[in-house]
């Protein structure tokens, strides 16, 4: 096969432009702006927002926790929240709490929808449409005024491109805390098994579910119910543009207009007998005529040169008399190879290649060589790079916590009391150290704890040294500290007081005096709380009484009370 002759540099600059190409279109040049029917496009994302909008508007999952009725949150999991999922096997929050009921998905694949084969033989330049006709409108509408001249209005039709078919693999797992709210959570998901998800209004994707694996686990004592399955969703794809090529474009039909026309004389009129000769004597021969038939208007038509606007005839009237031919062309050429010049440029937007500027934002990559200066604010959404070196005055960030880097070089990290902030590493501090307000100044190994300071810290060492050469009334403290015993009630008069034959320990000084707060009673078992006891040293018994009212129940005589405290022996 021979190969093609290469064109000339003149020939490739006008297949460049439309209007020379052999097959350029006029219905693609058509206005788009005020169009009813925008372009059709399906996306990945829609399909997995189709899924979304799901579960959360139809399916409606819901558990019953303490009698209430609650939302379980569905959520799609990134690359990194599940890869944590497939590690711990469940998800927790930022406090390192179990999250339950929770539902997450994502995508694990996509491939060909064999079954329904597309071939567009080119993707620049596809064969395969499905058209649509608009109904009546502005430029085809139907009346009498129409009917009357036999005007044939034009019809508007809509080519939209024939989608590639896909099947989609998704995975899902879900976390409850008991089995009956995940028995409840499959079955309302295994009812829509087969059904079309999607928006109303919006396409839709029938989805098939695969089967459901249970699975139970234990963290830290908390039990987790688990069961993961796969959903199958046949979709299908069709961008909105590909390589500037609109998948969905708009063609109009040509409008015809008749005109009929009415003659005075009749063809006999204009025989020779009737012109004056006769048939055998003379000879008549008519004049073919060199226009048969013309229109001149009452009124004239005038094209008058606009800003920027060349009329080669501008401001000469046409009525149709005679023949007269309009050269209308711009000042500057404006072709996609010109260099079109501007003293000044007033637009809402401006579109560069890839990128859009208007007033408010741009939309796309920018590349900068040199420097900008910038004198209001600058908002970014995005991820900042920066090679070189970063300087500022003051540094503010803020996300769930706030940090400041301060011009004095002083920093402030968080901004509430729930903040968490973790180092690794080593941790060196040059001064002094403020927690909750008090002054900490050094860390002291003194022994002796003469220094009696208020802003060091002591170290385990001089506490142990201090604690086993301790005597006197530092003695008697870590032995009272350290009596702790168990004691059962030898009695109980209901319903009110128990007795126990027993003699609490005495406080040296400077410690406070022993009361019930320095003891824990249990009642068959159960703790009982501090709130609602007193105790009372009588003799050798020691009293505990017992707020009934508040408590919530009274004493029986074959209760058992134990309790645990500084008793003296």
């Amino acid at each position: 096969m021979a190969r093609q002759k290469p064109l000339s540099r003149k020939a490739r600059r006008d297949f460049r432009n439309l209007s020379q190409r052999e097959d350029y279109n006029r219905g693609n040049e058509l206005r788009r702006d005020k169009d009813d029917i925008k372009n059709i496009s399906n996306e990945i994302i829609d399909m997995d927002s189709a899924i979304m909008y799901y579960f959360n508007e139809v399916i409606k999952p819901t558990v019953v926790e303490n009698k209430e009725t609650v939302k379980v949150p569905v959520m799609y999991a990134s690359p990194e929240r599940w890869l944590s999922i497939q590690k711990m096997g469940f998800m927790r929050d930022k406090r390192q709490q179990l999250i339950t009921p929770v539902i997450v998905f994502r995508r694990t694949g996509m491939s060909k929808n064999e079954n329904l084969p597309q071939n567009k033989i080119e993707a620049n330049n596809p064969q395969q449409f499905v058209t649509i006709e608009q109904n009546y409108n502005q430029q085809n509408r139907y009346d009498a005024f129409s009917k009357q001249i036999g005007l044939t209005p034009n019809k508007t039709y809509y080519n939209v491109v024939m989608p590639d078919y896909v099947i989609l693999n998704y995975e899902f797992t879900i976390w409850t805390s008991y089995i009956e709210q995940m028995n409840k959570l499959v079955e309302r998901i295994n009812y829509t098994n087969g059904s079309y998800w999607g928006e109303p209004g919006k396409m839709r994707f029938k989805s098939q579910i695969d089967s459901f694996s249970d699975a139970s686990e234990m963290d830290a004592g908390e039990r987790i119910v688990k069961t993961t399955f796969a959903v199958t969703m046949y979709g299908y794809i069709i961008p909105e543009e590909f390589n500037k090529m609109v998948s969905t474009r708009k063609q109009l039909t040509p409008k015809k207009l008749i005109f009929s026309m009415d003659v005075d004389k009749d063809a006999s009129e204009f025989l020779p007998e009737n012109l004056g000769g006769t048939k055998s004597t003379e000879e008549f021969t008519l004049t073919p005529a060199t226009e048969v038939f013309g229109i001149k208007t009452s009124k004239s038509f005038t094209l008058e040169a606009g800003n920027s606007i060349v009329i080669s005839n501008s401001g000469v009237s046409f009525n149709g008399s005679e023949t007269l031919t309009q050269t209308i062309s711009t000042i500057q050429p404006i072709l996609p190879t010109s260099n079109v010049q501007f003293a000044s440029l007033v637009t809402n937007t401006l579109g560069v290649g890839s990128g859009i500027f208007n007033p408010l934002n741009y939309t796309g990559n920018l590349n900068i060589t040199g420097s900008i200066d910038v004198t209001k604010d600058i908002t970014v959404t995005g991820d900042v790079n920066v090679t070189g070196i970063l300087k500022a005055r003051e540094f503010h960030t803020q996300f769930v916590s706030s940090s400041v880097i301060f011009q004095s070089g002083s920093t402030k990290f968080g901004d509430t009391m729930d903040d968490t902030h973790q180092f690794t590493g080593s941790y060196s501090v040059t001064g002094s150290l403020t927690l909750n307000k008090t002054l900490i100044d050094g860390v002291s190994n003194d022994t002796n704890l003469t220094d009696s300071s208020q802003t060091e810290l002591v170290t385990e060492h001089a506490v142990k040294v201090f604690a086993a050469n301790a005597t006197g009334s530092v003695a008697n403290e870590q032995t009272y500290l350290r009596k702790n015993f168990f004691k059962v009630t030898n009695s109980i008069s209901p319903p009110s007081t128990a007795s126990f034959n027993a003699v609490t320990a005495s406080a040296p000084t400077p410690l406070a005096a022993t009361s019930e707060s320095d003891f824990i009673f249990f009642i068959n078992g159960q703790y009982m709380e501090h709130d609602a006891l007193e105790i009372q040293q009588a003799g050798a018994n020691l009293l505990l009484k017992v707020a009934t009212g508040s408590i919530g129940y009274n004493l029986e005589s074959d209760d058992e009370i134990v309790a645990l405290g500084k008793f003296n022996s």
